[in-house]
């Protein structure tokens, strides 16, 4: 029983994690390849463009995501306790 309980948290918790990293790492993703085209096209070789968009697109993603972030979180921790007192019985 134990072990079925970890491998269920440890599944749960990579699922969780994945789900809240994705539009963070998507949203990367998708100002990466716009810049490098960008880049491409302008032979504009400057290390530092790619960065500040990056960092303002993550920027905004996460603050319009947090409040959906916090929520999915709480969920996972509540399911967490409810599997913990379940165990416990």
């Amino acid at each position: 029983m134990t072990t079925d309980f970890v491998v269920f948290i440890a599944n749960r918790t990579l699922m969780t994690a994945l789900t809240l990293l994705l539009p963070i790492l998507g949203s990367a993703l998708v100002v990466g390849v716009l810049v490098g085209l960008f880049q491409a096209v302008t032979s504009i070789q400057e290390i530092t463009l790619t960065f500040i968009p990056k960092i303002a697109v993550v920027g905004l993603v996460i603050l319009f995501t947090i409040p959906w972030m916090l929520d999915t979180v709480i969920r996972f921790s509540r399911m967490v306790f409810d599997q913990i007192i379940i165990l416990g019985q």
